[in-house]
């Protein structure tokens, strides 16, 4: 009879452990991305923001961050209360 060893063959008591750590760095190396089809693309020109809203928005983005803007509480409240008892 012949005694071949502790580890015969291709058995491998550590093979389980480096195949976590090779999917582990697998997984490290990939990095999200974004694919946007040619289609939604082609929605996305078609529906701009109109000239006069836009320039609305960056006021109000100005104004927030210059720390001016403020919060009408009143106008909030009233809006709310229009949108919830309809």
């Amino acid at each position: 009879m012949k005694i071949h060893g502790p580890n015969p063959g291709n058995f491998n008591p550590y093979k389980k452990q480096m195949n976590a750590q090779e999917n582990m760095r697998k997984a490290e190396a990939r990095k999200d991305q974004l694919e946007i089809s040619p289609q939604a693309k082609k929605m996305q020109e078609k529906v701009k923001p109109q000239p006069e809203r836009a320039t609305y928005v960056e006021q109000i983005k100005a104004t927030y961050e210059s720390g001016e803007y403020r919060v009408d509480l009143e106008k909030t409240a009233q809006k709310m209360m229009d949108f919830w008892s309809k």
